[in-house]
């Protein structure tokens, strides 16, 4: 086995096998003939000395050592990438792809300061993720990204977190709520009322619970919703109290559709932080980004928020 004679060719054309299933459909996407691309998967197979797939009926799967070469390919394609960025960088070009995994609650602002660097850096590339904690969570772990933005970033990773805007919580209730005319309303006030929660595992609802339970009151989780946008229309509906990121309900308090009540303790301030795994490489792109949230400071509801310092998660 001489690895020596391996070729980017061959590994984009392997790569393109594993994606797809298929030797028919990846020669399709690659405009090549489905001889041409065979006979390139088994000189390559002849290089690593050992099968790339086998044929269960009609289907094709990945061997042990065809999964080994997959992951290797996967990090030669990104550090191929990186390279052809680091290049552009010393030519003064601004080039590359920059992959954001945001949470669902931040995309309420995310998405309108990414029209401002996306029109600042014409030449960068940029994808984007929206998804729930737990998402964000895998992709992390598999590092299938550059950057993410989370609410509470998990504990047990080795992580750089960089803290760059206020995400202050507030309680919302319909408008007719018994408390709405309140002011100054003591927690205990809240034991029994029916609260409409985000999924377990949720940021926003680890720090409701938190509160609830240093404050000594219990709440009746009447509901479990994975969306922002249905929790508000539950509450609005009259079927009980939330905690939301006031990022995400300012059309509502604004259009009387909701109201915000004046418990003693909130807004609970939590912070949108930049994430990303201790030791990695970040690409011009992700640092170009960086620099942008660091220059444009995230204006929240209830506060302007600023860039912080980095700090190392702990484990």
């Amino acid at each position: 086995m001489n690895l020596r004679h391996l070729t980017l060719h061959q590994l984009r054309i392997f790569q393109a096998v594993a994606a797809h299933n298929s030797f028919a459909r990846a020669a399709e996407a690659l405009h090549l003939s489905p001889p041409t691309l065979s006979l390139q998967v088994k000189q390559l197979a002849n290089t690593v000395g050992q099968p790339l797939f086998e044929q269960l009926g009609k289907k094709i799967f990945l061997t042990s050592a065809g999964q080994t070469l997959a992951d290797a390919a996967m990090d030669i394609s990104k550090r191929v990438d990186l390279l052809a960025e680091d290049l552009s960088a010393l030519q003064g070009v601004e080039r590359g792809r920059l992959k954001l995994a945001i949470l669902t609650t931040v995309k309420y602002t995310v998405p309108k300061l990414l029209g401002g660097f996306c029109a600042a850096h014409p030449g960068i590339e940029v994808s984007m993720v929206v998804g729930n904690r737990e998402n964000l969570l895998q992709r992390l772990a598999r590092n299938d990204d550059d950057l993410y933005i989370m609410g509470q970033p998990p504990e047990h990773m080795e992580l750089i977190c960089e803290d760059f805007a206020d995400n202050p919580l507030v309680l919302v209730a319909p408008p007719n709520h018994p408390l709405a005319a309140q002011t100054a309303i003591a927690p205990d006030a809240l034991n029994g009322a029916p609260f409409i929660m985000r999924e377990p595992g949720s940021g926003t609802r680890l720090t409701t619970e938190r509160f609830f339970t240093e404050a000594g009151v219990e709440v009746v989780n009447r509901l479990e919703v994975g969306s922002n946008e249905a929790i508000k229309q539950t509450v609005a509906g009259g079927l009980g109290l939330a905690v939301l990121s006031a990022t995400t309900v300012v059309s509502e308090l604004t259009l009387g559709e909701l109201v915000k009540l004046d418990v003693q303790g909130f807004p609970l301030m939590r912070h949108w932080h930049l994430v990303y795994a201790r030791g990695k490489r970040l690409s011009p792109a992700a640092l170009a980004f960086k620099r942008w949230l660091a220059e444009h400071p995230v204006n929240t509801h209830s506060s302007t928020a600023k860039t912080k310092g980095a700090t190392i998660c702990p484990l």
